[in-house]
């Protein structure tokens, strides 16, 4: 399947992602971060950087988060309780999953 040069994005994605972006680099530039210095933390490239400031759609949204992490852009609720609740609750509907898609976690013998 050939993959399409331009993915269509709504208007409220692109407002979102350009805000998300300008509130990036305003909070890199409020703590004195070159993008340079910024990508470094970041583990990412100073050109993905730059995307992401720009509030371009193909980034990686690992990235986007760990950006906004660094610079302290908050993302989600504030309260750690109200977001470890939110978390709790969705991991519950991970038990009517089947095994199959669960990840297994097997414990590991190194007692030798």
């Amino acid at each position: 399947m050939v993959k399409p040069n331009a993915r269509p994005y709504s208007q409220y994605s692109l407002d979102a992602l350009e805000l998300l972006g300008q509130l990036v680099r305003e909070a890199r530039l409020a703590k004195a971060l070159t993008t340079t210095d910024l990508a470094a933390r970041a583990g990412i490239s100073r050109a993905l950087l730059q995307r992401i400031e720009r509030g371009e759609p193909g980034c990686s949204i690992g990235a986007v988060f760990e950006v906004a992490a660094i610079c302290g852009v908050p993302l989600f609720e504030q309260d750690p309780r109200l977001l470890a609740t939110t978390l709790a609750r969705h991991r519950e509907k991970m038990v009517l999953l089947p095994k199959a898609v669960r990840a297994s976690f097997k414990e590991v013998k190194d007692d030798f």
